[in-house]
């Protein structure tokens, strides 16, 4: 239970928060259009998001106590609103004490203005008692502080105003905010520099937007490349047969589908060996991965766990070896990653390891199996439990796989290893280009908010010359 918490918000809740939340928690599953609490109920407890999306349908009959939340990535933003993964809601049992806020306020939360936790409000509604709200006098352009607090500069000053010994626990109170000078123009000038970066922006963003579909719309494609060579294989003539499988549907003739039981060894860390020997160690020479080291068809070993070599060597059934396969069994199920090396990984007690026969399978064969549609879709299916998604090592050794002759495997492993590359390198390309569509976006509106650029004699494109320059 423990570990789950970790993945999800290890970088944001302290140690002993975490524990306490494990002794508590409950582990709940949700499908899509399911309510987590119905309007009108008594809310004694609050939902911690794990994976996925959640949307809070909160306001009062009257429309004038809107629920608003500001954070590093919207600003200020009703509950109703998408809610990604990373952020967390109030634990709140009522909405006694609460604040006010109106359009044009400044709403500051206290514990992550470090984090550009701040933004100007375009909606009246009410804030959590831990925020601050501002309200600026005739003098000030709410739109113009809006871009010029939440710079680059002015969030690494926030964070030397904080109090706090480590990053959890910092706190910028409302002295210490409005105690810090700001850049202030004549209104005039305020207006035309946020005019002109409402446009530009607007321009990035929008650029950025179809960068993003485009990535969507790739890793779709080579998804759907994956998915039809590990199941129909590279000839369009051979003869094909029904598989027996829902979501396998037919496969060709002379392909064999046994359970990853049958021909492989399934195991994980549990019993006497998690419970009496594991020990993570910042010092140690093996790195212990975790659920969210696990992508897809690779390792992300930005974040990791460590273990000693000599408690890896005692931890024989999870100890990890080249060519092993590892996939999440809790959290964000689907993701698989081929082991490239001997000695150097081991596995926690949320991962299952398998090791393939190779005499039967090649093992990148194996990899882009366990990352197709059909196979996540198969996942998904035997995953029947209504708490936090678990997959267990029972249900992994009875998962089918589909079993070409080996020397079909390496072909299609070859034939898939060239396509994703393309798909890879022009993923790679446009998530380059977002990255420095975003530089562009910050270094803009740092430059306009401190006057290294002159905006006095700007004016904003007609229509027709915006679409057209958007478009070239």
């Amino acid at each position: 239970m423990r570990a789950i918490l970790d993945q999800a918000y290890s970088y944001i809740f302290e140690e002993a928060l975490l524990d306490e939340i494990a002794k508590v928690a409950i582990y709940k599953e949700f499908k899509a259009d399911d309510y987590l609490i119905e309007i009108g109920d008594y809310i004694k407890t609050m939902p911690l998001l794990l994976t996925g999306a959640i949307k809070i349908l909160r306001e009062d009959e009257n429309g004038d106590e809107l629920l608003l939340s500001v954070s590093e990535y919207y600003g200020v933003k009703p509950r109703g609103e998408k809610i990604e993964q990373g952020d967390f809601l109030s634990r709140a049992e009522s909405l006694e004490g609460y604040k006010k806020c109106y359009p044009n306020d400044l709403v500051m939360n206290i514990m992550l203005a470090w984090k550009r936790g701040l933004g100007i409000s375009k909606y009246a509604g009410i804030v959590s008692p831990a925020y601050s709200v501002f309200r600026f006098n005739e003098k000030v352009n709410p739109d113009y502080i809006h871009y010029l607090l939440r710079t680059d500069d002015y969030i690494k000053y926030f964070k030397t105003r904080s109090t706090g010994i480590i990053d959890s626990r910092l706190r910028l109170y409302p002295e210490s905010f409005g105690d810090i000078g700001i850049l202030l123009p004549d209104l005039e000038d305020q207006l035309k520099i946020a005019s002109f970066l409402d446009h530009e922006t607007a321009q990035i963003d929008t650029l950025i937007a179809k960068q993003e579909k485009l990535i969507e719309l790739l890793k779709e494609k080579r998804q759907a490349v994956i998915s039809h060579a590990v199941t129909k294989g590279l000839n369009p003539n051979v003869p094909m047969k029904d598989s027996g499988v829902e979501w396998l549907g037919e496969v060709p003739e002379h392909w064999a589908i046994p359970q990853i039981g049958y021909h492989a060894e399934v195991t994980k860390l549990t019993g006497f060996e998690y419970t009496n020997l594991w020990a993570p160690n910042d010092d140690g020479e093996i790195i212990a991965l975790r659920g969210f080291n696990i992508q897809e068809r690779y390792l992300d070993l930005n974040k990791t766990e460590r273990i000693s070599q000599k408690l890896s060597y005692k931890l024989i059934r999870s100890k990890l070896y080249k060519n092993d396969l590892v996939l999440p069994c809790t959290g964000t199920l689907g993701n698989a990653a081929l082991i490239d090396k001997d000695n150097t990984y081991h596995i926690n007690q949320n991962i299952a390891k398998v090791t393939y026969d190779k005499k039967l399978f090649f093992p990148e064969f194996c990899l882009y199996w366990m990352t197709s549609l059909p196979f996540r879709q198969m996942i998904d299916f035997n995953n029947t439990s209504g708490m936090q998604p678990v997959l267990l090592i029972g249900d992994i050794r009875k998962l089918p796989i589909v079993l070409p002759p080996l020397s079909e495997q390496v072909e299609v492993v070859s034939y898939l290893n060239i396509k994703t590359q393309k798909f890879d390198s022009l993923i790679k390309k446009a998530e380059s280009a977002i990255s420095l569509m975003q530089e562009r976006r910050t270094a803009l509106i740092s430059a306009a908010v401190t006057g290294k650029i002159d905006v006095r004699h700007w004016q904003a494109p007609m229509v027709a010359e915006a679409e057209m320059g958007l478009s070239a």
